[in-house]
């Protein structure tokens, strides 16, 4: 890793423009990707029903629910599920249910497979103030244990690099009705996407590590989050690599603190990531996860705005990625022109990719024909 501030990161935020007649994510080649659905409104985190229902939570306040009722890739029906959030994000089923995650809580709606739209009113699941104040980092995700008995709340800080009281950059432990809170990993300064591994108990994230310390520091990450893991923040980085004025401060924490399993360039912003399941795609392209990499604001070279995959190696994630879906970044090699940013994505139940797209406000279909 470079030495902190060597050289200085630059506030260099990417600028939004009108998607090119025709333009669309490029996939690898074999691929085929169609608009799913379009004119969307601020298009954040998509998760699949078990009936195959597309759900996505969108920044301005509402879960919509998208249906591909004839099979032929593109939503035929849009409905509101449900309206008044502050912020959603996380979105997971139970067999009779649905838990929304906004700033303020985990709702809980009853749910049956098909419905379009909330059949009753939500209920709140966790205390209030569970979920920390309502500034800084927005997301609350939430993910359901494999065995169902409890939940997992992905907590981002405040700020960019301070001392932050519980829950603040952490993900807490729930039991499924919201009671039995406990912190379950600290030191993760932004976990937004959450997710379990197919088939284990093993709970992973991606996070946004801290910003202003170089162009190439800190590495944003994708990792497995152990029980009662402390994975650096703000203390130290990347392991035991010492935060300038914080390391001092709690040099038990940074002996402790964990290295995470796949770094990811300095600033990416992975926001979002899914395990790639289903039989649909190349062998290369399964047993892994895809990571929505939302993009960069404070690099000198503009750098994510991509879809990547990370390849799993004897049963854990490799220490290297490759680019899955790229072209949303039109031009600019030192200010970054972009049509699209990746925010969430999906595997669908027919095995293909999706993937939201907050600034074209398009949720994208990854297909793969042999």
């Amino acid at each position: 890793l470079p030495a902190p501030y060597d050289p200085p990161s630059t506030a260099n935020p990417s600028r939004s423009i009108a998607r090119p007649k025709g333009a669309m994510p490029i996939a690898p080649d074999g691929f085929t990707v169609n608009i799913f659905a379009e004119n969307l409104d601020r298009a954040r985190n998509v998760k699949v029903a078990p009936n195959g229902d597309v759900f996505l939570a969108q920044r301005t306040g509402d879960v919509r629910v998208l249906r591909d009722s004839d099979g032929d890739g593109i939503a035929d029906k849009i409905e509101v599920f449900a309206t008044g959030f502050r912020n959603p994000h996380g979105i997971d089923f139970l067999p009779d249910a649905v838990l929304i995650g906004d700033l303020e809580a985990i709702w809980s709606f009853p749910y049956r497979d098909g419905n379009l739209t909330a059949q009753s009113a939500r209920k709140q699941l966790t205390p209030d103030g569970a979920l920390g104040d309502p500034s800084g980092h927005a997301t609350r995700n939430v993910v359901i244990s494999p065995d169902r008995s409890k939940m997992y709340v992905s907590i981002g800080s405040r700020g960019n690099i301070n001392e932050e009281p519980l829950p603040r950059a952490t993900i807490q432990e729930f039991n499924i009705d919201g009671g039995g809170q406990r912190t379950f990993a600290t030191g993760l300064r932004n976990a937004v996407g959450i997710a379990f591994a197919p088939g284990t108990n093993e709970l992973y994230t991606v996070v946004n590590e801290r910003d202003g310390l170089g162009n190439e520091l800190v590495p944003d990450y994708l990792t497995r989050v152990v029980d009662g893991g402390f994975y650096g923040w703000p203390y130290s980085y990347m392991g035991q690599n010492p935060q300038p004025r914080f390391a001092e401060k709690r040099p038990d924490l940074v002996a402790k603190a964990l290295v995470p399993d796949t770094p990811f360039r300095a600033h990416s912003a992975p926001v979002e990531m899914t395990f790639a399941t289903g039989e649909q795609f190349p062998s290369e392209y399964r047993g892994g996860a895809f990571v929505a990499l939302h993009g960069s604001w404070n690099a000198a070279q503009p750098r994510g705005y991509n879809v990547v995959y990370v390849p799993w190696q004897d049963g854990k994630p490799a220490d290297h990625y490759v680019v899955f879906a790229a072209g949303f970044w039109a031009k600019g090699e030192d200010k970054a022109e972009v049509w699209g940013r990746p925010a969430g994505v999906a595997m669908a139940k027919d095995g293909s990719l999706l993937i939201a797209d907050d600034v074209a406000d398009i949720i994208w279909r990854v297909s793969y024909k042999k």
